[in-house]
């Protein structure tokens, strides 16, 4: 929605009285000036409107301008941003133009990210709630008062009583120096922003054919025959992937095909464009799937080779006949036979999604089911192929990597003892110290340090439930919000009530963020400045796997600290700096080294391939961007020959060994030493008497020609192969093993049906052990710490993960075949009783509702599907966003979209203000916008908008001169209770409200 409500552009006054920022005249060219965009050097000081003083040329001359290289900080194409800096000062910008995945191209937010780092709304020293009123602090006044009051918590009702909540925007570095805090803090209640944007992808994804993420690359969409989005709208959420996207439509003739209940930006560009009703993806997808097998298009080779368990897809497939699928989705019989037969002649195809598809309390459905289209026409393991999964943040796939989560360790290691004593030995920490950090507290057989913690989507929760029914010793007590804006979740009303029964709420951010204003609170409430990533240097992680390394563009502004200093100033209060960081040099200021962190994760993420991108390597890249294709990814030529950009993971091995990087996951054409893999053996080798492993199929070079289970050193020694290990890596495997100091890890992973790498039990052992060849023989290429496993397994054309089919049927997940079920909240009451929800249960530490909801009908009063996204102009919360005068200037209203039809019989006119209420109490005053992009009882809001609450604008809440340019309600007040089966996702794509005049 870009309309411009005055013709005027923003005011840099402190505390401006009214939403809309802008006075005086700003055209495009005045905007692209400003931002730094259009014109290079000095000469963009010129629209700065005085934060910095032009140079003459004289002194000009004297010094020269620096040229820092960098990555924008908004979703995760990874758009390398030039920074031109004049004495310290950033004073324009430019696209990076050799960045294969930008070439050039920036959006709105990426041209204007130079004002997010120099922006005047942000915070600008410590601060604290007193009476009411903000009071500044010193840095030390601050981490003593908070962490006294921590300790005190942390002594009166045990270490899961904090909850110390991370971000998609800190660096991989930053990300994994937080999981590691939270583990020597002792607690699992540590989580971030992807548990409410891909979690159900990493989780079907992962449970399918082994990783939870983006199969190929943005790049690589080039190649593709037909492109099939759904629940995606990339035109706004990620506009210059849309560059690669019709490169394909342009180039390749390939037809777009695009599902979703809104007709986006991105449909705009579709030749297929199917509305369906929100809620009802497997629907639609099996529904696809019908005329597939019905006329035998599926490619049934790969399928019995490379897939397991189509026959029970085939079994539910058959009930989802055009009629049926007409009456639960609402798209025609005919449109799917077309999709249909245009995705069977276009191959190879890409499917793509995003959150239209993840959140939903079947979501881990939904995106099980994506995958299956894609196993079902062999389009898996191909160039222009794949599931492609765009996320939403610049470091929101990294942060997850990193283990930023609730349920796993860094590199997905799960919460077993063998995973916690695998990263144990890579910090080389007593674990019986690390063990004694953690309560002593035991739920059923669980011990706190191997129990899931509550994910961010149900901290509200661990305030407000009983502890009763809470797994864990006491309640929440203090909530650090560490990068991460309130306002994108739902139930905010309880979200109020929570913040407020706190003992204490610490907000770590470079802007104030919903945290500051959302509460009634007078007291115990801390605000730290945060650096931006442009004050600081390190590694980020983009969609397609692929790392990149940020320099540092400005030293830290204000008395604003990098994350990773914070981290440590937090870790010498509570004890255990010199711990945490024995292996870290500390540089001046406190701020722990980052190449040093980079090669403290190198030395322990072997499971995904987090070993070979050196910071020497990533740099390396980084410099020499020109060198590589714009398509295949990979160099030609120049120092980094061969390697494909970033070094997507996995980039096995050790950083000397010199992998590549894995482009597309899965392509078994060429050998795993170049980038090429095959299907994780992640399940096991075989199911009800079935096999699990590829039947004849396997990379190209591989000594086995056929299917085989993960490489253990059992298995070297079985093959023959073990010779080929070093003594340096037979010394490591043998320490892992127990001999001598190191503790035996069983084989075998456990399968938990969950998205985490389970390494096995451990125990410690002085002496070499009397069964030394089957413990040594049970350590696995995930445990062994020189990568020696990995580098043979590879010398003879293996992937050491194994090569197995996918697997279409999850049979530890609540349903193995992915089913259709409504939302909790629905207005189709006709379908509840063929399509139930899930019964209550309790999971995650928490009690969670499903057909104690869905059994009320709510759809009299709340007839309309409320649904919402993004825009592109702000991202996530919108609160840094909404602070960027050139972008508050594009979008100044909060709105709903509401259909031509519904609104007539409402009585509400377009530009009108009006109440959009959801069937739990809350609701927002908004404007309406009357559109055909909603279809008939479907209303849509964006959710970056925040600083009003029911009516009431907020604005003299926040501290002062700190408060976003542009405020408005936040659509999750109006949103709803509904969280995924698996992985407590939140349901807000999918849920009732009712809509009239203010």
């Amino acid at each position: 929605m870009l309309r411009k409500k005055t013709n005027g552009s923003a005011r840099r006054s402190a505390r401006p009285s009214i939403t809309r920022a802008a006075t005086t005249t700003v055209d495009r060219r005045t905007f692209l000036r400003g931002s730094g965009l259009a014109i290079g050097g000095l000469a963009a000081v010129a629209a700065t409107g005085g934060t910095v003083t032009q140079a003459t040329a004289q002194t000009a001359a004297e010094r020269a301008i620096e040229i820092k290289k960098t990555v924008c900080t908004h979703c995760s194409v990874g758009c390398t941003v030039i920074a031109e800096v004049d004495n310290g000062v950033w004073i324009g910008q430019e696209p990076g133009f050799d960045s294969p995945f930008n070439l050039g191209a920036h959006c709105a937010k990426g041209a204007s990210v130079r004002e997010h780092a120099h922006g005047e709304r942000r915070l600008k020293y410590p601060m604290k709630k007193e009476n009411g009123e903000w009071v500044r602090l010193s840095w030390e006044q601050a981490i003593n008062e908070i962490g006294d009051g921590m300790m005190k918590i942390r002594e009166e009702s045990g270490p899961d009583s904090v909850y110390w909540l991370g971000s998609a925007k800190h660096s991989n570095e930053q990300a994994y120096l937080f999981r590691k805090f939270a583990a020597y803090w002792g607690t699992n209640n540590v989580d971030h922003q992807a548990r409410i944007c891909h979690s159900t992808t990493v989780a079907g994804v992962a449970n399918t054919w082994g990783y939870g993420a983006m199969t190929n690359s943005y790049n690589d969409i080039h190649n593709s025959k037909a492109i099939f989005l759904i629940g995606s709208n990339p035109a706004e959420a990620h506009p210059v992937s849309l560059l690669h996207i019709l490169k394909a439509k342009e180039e390749n003739n390939a037809p777009v095909i695009v599902c979703d209940p809104r007709f986006t930006r991105t449909a705009a560009h579709a030749d297929e464009y199917v509305r369906f009703r929100p809620g009802s993806d497997v629907a639609l997808i099996w529904g696809i799937l019908w005329h597939i097998f019905e006329n035998k298009w599926e490619d049934q080779e790969f399928i019995r080779t490379r897939a397991w368990g189509m026959d029970q897809i085939r079994d539910e497939v058959k009930r989802w006949t055009p009629e049926e699928v007409e009456r639960v989705t609402g798209a025609p019989g005919e449109q799917l036979e077309r999709v249909a037969r245009t995705l069977a002649n276009n191959r190879p195809g890409t499917v793509i999604w995003c959150m239209g598809g993840t959140q939903h309390s079947n979501g881990n459905n939904n995106t099980r089911a994506y995958c299956i289209l894609q196993l079902a026409l062999g389009n898996m393991g191909r160039p222009g192929g794949g599931t492609n999964i765009f996320r939403g943040h610049d470091n929101v796939q990294g942060a997850t990597d990193l283990g930023v989560l609730a349920d796993t360790l860094p590199g997905y290691y799960g919460l077993s003892d063998g995973s916690w004593a695998h990263w144990a030995r890579v910090w080389e920490e007593d674990l019986d110290w690390l063990k004694g950090q953690f309560s002593d507290a035991t739920f059923g057989d669980t011990k706190m340090m191997n129990l899931t913690g509550i994910p961010v989507s149900r901290w509200i929760d661990g305030v407000l439930e009983d502890k009763a029914n809470l797994d864990q010793p006491d309640n929440t007590r203090a909530m650090v919000l560490w990068g991460h804006a309130p306002n994108s979740q739902t139930r905010m009303k309880e979200m109020k009530t929570a913040m407020e029964k706190l003992d204490m709420l610490v907000v770590v951010d470079p802007y104030p963020t919903v945290s500051a204003v959302l509460h009634d609170r007078t007291d115990g409430v801390y605000l730290l400045p945060a650096s931006t990533q442009f004050e600081t240097r390190g590694s980020v992680t983009a969609s397609n796997r692929s790392l990149q390394w940020r320099e540092q563009t400005v030293a830290p502004l204000f008395e604003s600290l990098p994350d990773h200093t914070i981290l440590a100033k937090f870790a010498e209060k509570f004890g255990f700096h010199d711990r945490m960081f024995r292996n870290i040099a500390i540089d001046d200021g406190g701020e722990p080294n980052v190449e040093d962190i980079t090669r403290e994760f190198n030395r322990g993420m072997w499971t995904i391939g987090y070993t070979g991108q050196s910071p020497e390597r990533l740099k390396m890249h980084m410099a020499n961007q020109h060198t590589f294709d714009k398509t295949s990814l990979r160099a030609v030529g120049g120092p980094a020959d061969g390697d494909v950009y970033g070094l997507p993971w996995p980039c096995w091995g050790t950083a000397e060994m010199n992998h590549p990087g894995t482009p597309v996951l899965y392509d078994m054409s060429i050998p795993v030493a170049e980038g090429g893999l095959t299907f994780r053996a992640r399940f096991g080798v075989e199911r009800d008497g079935d096999n699990l492993l590829a039947e004849g199929v396997y990379s190209a070079g591989s000594e086995i020609k056929d299917g085989y289970p993960e490489f253990t050193m059992q298995m070297l020694r079985d093959l023959g192969w073990d010779g080929d290990l070093t003594d340096v890596e037979r010394a490591s495997i043998d320490r892992v093993a127990g001999f001598p100091d190191g503790a035996p890890l069983a084989a075998e992973p456990a399968d938990d049906g969950g998205t985490t790498e389970e390494v096995g039990e451990t125990s410690q052992q002085g002496d070499m052990p009397s069964d030394y060849q089957s413990k040594s023989g049970g350590v696995n290429w995930k445990t062994d710490l020189s990568g020696g496993i990995q580098r043979v397994a590879i010398k003879h054309g293996c992937a050491p993960f194994g090569n197995a089919k996918a697997r279409t049927v999850v049979w530890t997940f609540p349903d193995p075949v992915p089913l259709h079920r409504e939302p909790l909240y629905t207005n189709r009451r006709d379908l509840v009783a063929d399509y139930p929800t899930y019964e209550d249960k309790k999971f995650w530490r928490v009690p969670t509702m499903y057909e104690s909801i869905q059994k009320n009908d709510f759809s009299q009063d709340y007839p309309i599907i409320l649904t919402s996204g993004r825009l592109v102009e702000y991202e996530g919360g919108g609160d840094e966003s909404r602070s960027n005068r050139w972008l508050a200037e594009l979008q100044q209203d909060m709105f709903v979209e509401i259909n031509l039809r519904d609104a007539n019989n409402l009585g509400v006119r377009d530009g009108e203000q009006v109440w959009v209420e959801g069937p739990e109490g809350g609701k927002v005053k908004v404007m309406a916008m009357v559109t055909e992009r909603v279809g008939e009882g479907v209303a849509f809001m964006p959710f970056h908008f925040g600083g009003h609450l029911e009516g009431k604008d907020l604005r003299d809440k926040y501290p002062e001169g700190a408060d976003p340019y542009v405020l408005g309600e936040s659509t999750n007040v109006a949103q709803t209770y509904g969280y995924d089966s698996v992985t407590q996702m939140q349901e807000t794509k999918a849920t009732l409200c009712k809509i009239w005049s203010a």
